[in-house]
Parts: C-alpha cells; structure tokens; sequence
C-alpha cells in the first residue's frame, strides 16, 4: 500500500519543478478538502486520467442483526462513489 509519506516522496521526485514535500503535502491536503467539500454540497469532482467522484442515495432498507438474526432497519444513506477514468483502466489491464 502507498502511504501518504511514500505518495509525497514519490510526487516531489516526478514533479517538473522543484516541490519540497510540504508543498506537496499541502496540496494534497487542498485536493482532499476540496472533494470532501463539493461531495458534501452534491457535486461531482472529476479528475482527468484518474476518474470521477460522486455519491449515491442508498435507501432505508431492511436487514439482519448477525448476532441475534432479529430484523433491524437500516437508514438511509449518501454514499461516495469512485468511477476511475479511460486512462486508468487502460494503465492497469
């Protein structure tokens, strides 16, 4: 797994300009916020060659307790969503 310290040393060293690790830092934290953010206000948030994140209404449903089997209802929910890109896909297969 790519940590966030592994993801920062790796950017800081394909960067074209110099990047310390803090500049780096700081924006990925800019870029976590601003989804964060935009998803919360029901907004999409595509990234080009990455992909696209977005949410789901997932309805109140019915379900199980797994330790006692007795019925439980499950609220409704907003779930994320993570579509990767053309580009992506390609990469990977």
């Amino acid at each position: 797994m790519l940590k966030k310290a592994d993801l920062l040393k790796a950017i800081t060293e394909i960067a074209p300009e110099k990047v310390t690790q803090a500049q780096a830092g700081a924006v990925l934290d800019a870029l976590v916020a601003v989804t964060h953010s935009a998803l919360k206000a029901g907004h999409d948030v595509a990234i080009p060659e990455l992909g696209k994140f977005s949410t789901s209404q997932k309805a109140e449903r019915q379900g199980r307790n797994p330790s006692t089997g007795e019925p439980i209802t499950i609220s409704a929910r907003v779930a994320a969503k993570f579509t990767p890109a053309k580009a992506l896909k390609d990469t990977l297969n």
